[in-house]
C-alpha cells in the first residue's frame, strides 16, 4: 500500500497534468484563467441546520480538501495555482482547519475570513466552475460553467494520473476493511442498521463521508437495486447478504460490492457462478476496450447461467435476444469511477463534446466509450429476482421460458451482485478491489484510516 511518501512524490506530477488539462481548456474558449469553487453550505429549508457539505469534484481534484466551503483554486497557465482558503471568524462553529503536508508547497496559499475577499485575487478573463453562487455575475467572470471547457476536462478525468491511482488503492483499502467487518456483523446476526454502524467503524468514516449511501440488503431486500432502508430490527432468518459500500480517501472512491449466502444452496451456486463470469469480465478491462462489448458479454455469460441454474428454459443466445436476461439483469455492467462515483463523461462521444448513446436496448448503461490505460471502471453484473420485472415477463409472453418453481426457490435470497473496482492498463487489468482484500488478509492489523 503506498505511504505518505509515495503521495508527496507523486503530487506534483498530478497537479502538472491538471494544469496542462486546465491550459488546453482555457484556450478553447479564449480565456486567461480559471477558478474552481469549491461549493456552498446549504441550508434545509426553514431551519438554520445545515445539510452536509459536498464539494465540488473539480475542486477536490486539485487539493485533497473535503471541508472548505467558499474556497478557491485559481489557475493561470505557467504559473504555481493559488488555494484561496476561506477560514471565517466564527465562535459557533469551529472553522474549517487548513490542513498541513507536502501538498501545499504546489501552492500560493492566502486565507481568507470573509467569502468576498477572494473576488480581488480574480485574474482577468477568468472563467468560473462550480456551483454560481448568488452575486457571481457581479464578479466580472468571462464564463460560468463554459460547455466546452467542462467537456475538455470532463473527458480527460477518465484516465487517472499516478497520484489519483495510488489515492483509489488506498479508498479500496479502507472499502474493504468495512466489508469485512460488515460480514462478520451479518455472520453475528446483526441488523441491517447495526451492520451499517460496524461498516462505519472499521472504515473510519463518518456517513457523511461515504462516497454512497451503504447498501445493506438481508434477504429478500437485496432485490432492490439501491436498498438503503437498514431496517433495525435483525431478520429471523438468515438466507442472503449482499452489502454495496465504498470508501473515500482523498476524495477519490471505491465502490465494492459482495454478494453471501448462509448455506449450500441453489442460491449459492448462483452467488459462484456470478463471481465466476465477473472475473471473466473484469478480464476484458483494458487500453482501447470498447466498454459497451463488455456489458453485452455480461447479458451472454448471464444467459448461460440462467440455464445452467434453471431459471431460464430456453437457450442462452434466445434468453439474450428475447430480453429474458435483462429480467434478472436491469442495469449496466458498470461506471467510470474517481472523484464522483458515478464519474462524469461517460455518454461523452469526445473532448469536444457530442454524446455516444447506449445501446438500444441498453439505455441504463453508463459508460459508452473505448477505454484509455489508466481509466478505472467497475465491473458489477448480477442476477435478482424483482416481482416488478418478473410480472411485466409473465404478463408479455416472456415468462414461458421462465421455470417459476426455481424462481419461487430462489426470490427469497433477493439476488446476486458481484462488484470490483479495475484499472485499464497495458500490463493487464489492475484490480483494486482482489488486491485491497488481499492486503487486509495477509495484514490483519491495518487500519482502518492510512
Amino acid at each position: 500500500m503506498q505511504t505518505a511518501d509515495d503521495l508527496d512524490r507523486l503530487y506534483p506530477a498530478h497537479v502538472a497534468a491538471l494544469q496542462g488539462r486546465v491550459g488546453r481548456a482555457l484556450v478553447s474558449i479564449d480565456c486567461g484563467a480559471l477558478a474552481i469553487g469549491a461549493g456552498l453550505t446549504k441550508y434545509r429549508f426553514l431551519d438554520d441546520r445545515p445539510d452536509p457539505f459536498a464539494v465540488n469534484p473539480h475542486f477536490k481534484a486539485w487539493v485533497p480538501i473535503l471541508d472548505a466551503p467558499g474556497s478557491f483554486v485559481i489557475c493561470v497557465p505557467g504559473r504555481r495555482p493559488t488555494l484561496l482558503f476561506l477560514q471565517p471568524e466564527d465562535y459557533w462553529h469551529k472553522p474549517p482547519s487548513l490542513p498541513d503536508g507536502v501538498w501545499l508547497d504546489q501552492f500560493e496559499v492566502h486565507v481568507l475570513r470573509h467569502a468576498d475577499e477572494a473576488r480581488a485575487f480574480m485574474p482577468p478573463r477568468t472563467a468560473y466552475v462550480g456551483e454560481v453562487f448568488t452575486g457571481a455575475e457581479e464578479w466580472g467572470f468571462a464564463a460560468l460553467n463554459p460547455p466546452a471547457l467542462l467537456d475538455l476536462l470532463h473527458f480527460a478525468r477518465a484516465a487517472k494520473t499516478e497520484y489519483e491511482l495510488a489515492c483509489m488503492r488506498r479508498a479500496s483499502t479502507i472499502g474493504a476493511l468495512g466489508h469485512r467487518a460488515a460480514l462478520r456483523a451479518f455472520e453475528g446476526g446483526a441488523s441491517e442498521y447495526e451492520i451499517h454502524l460496524e461498516y462505519l467503524a472499521a472504515s473510519g468514516l463518518l456517513e457523511a463521508e461515504l462516497p454512497y449511501s451503504n447498501i445493506i440488503a438481508v434477504n429478500e431486500h437485496a432485490a432492490i437495486l439501491h436498498y438503503t432502508d437498514l431496517k433495525r430490527t435483525a431478520a429471523g432468518t438468515l438466507r442472503s447478504f449482499l452489502i454495496d459500500a465504498g470508501g473515500q480517501f482523498r476524495g477519490y472512491a471505491s465502490d465494492i460490492t459482495r454478494t453471501y449466502a448462509t448455506a449450500l444452496s441453489p442460491f449459492s451456486d448462483l452467488v459462484a457462478g456470478v463471481e465466476r463470469l465477473q472475473q471473466q469480465l473484469c478480464a476484458m478491462v483494458a487500453p482501447g476496450t470498447y466498454y459497451p462489448d463488455i456489458h453485452l458479454a455480461a447479458h451472454r455469460l448471464i444467459g448461460a447461467l440462467l440455464v445452467d441454474v434453471g431459471v431460464v428454459t430456453c437457450a442462452p443466445e434466445a434468453a439474450v435476444n428475447l430480453g429474458l436476461t435483462a429480467v434478472f439483469f436491469p442495469h449496466g455492467v458498470g461506471h467510470l469511477l474517481g472523484l464522483q462515483v458515478h464519474d462524469v463523461g461517460g455518454h461523452q462521444a469526445a473532448e469536444t463534446g457530442g454524446v455516444a448513446p447506449p445501446p438500444a436496448a441498453h439505455q441504463f448503461l453508463r459508460l459508452t466509450r473505448r477505454l484509455e490505460a489508466g481509466a478505472v471502471v467497475t465491473i458489477e453484473p448480477g442476477v435478482y429476482f424483482i416481482d416488478l420485472l418478473l410480472q411485466k415477463a409473465q404478463s408479455d409472453g416472456r415468462g414461458r421460458h421462465i421455470d417459476w418453481d426455481t424462481v419461487a426457490d430462489l426470490a427469497p435470497y433477493g439476488g446476486v451482485r458481484i462488484e470490483d473496482n479495475v484499472v485499464a492498463t497495458a500490463a493487464g487489468p489492475e484490480n483494486l478491489t482482489r488486491a485491497a482484500f488481499a492486503s487486509i488478509e495477509s495484514s490483519p492489523s491495518l487500519g482502518g484510516r492510512a
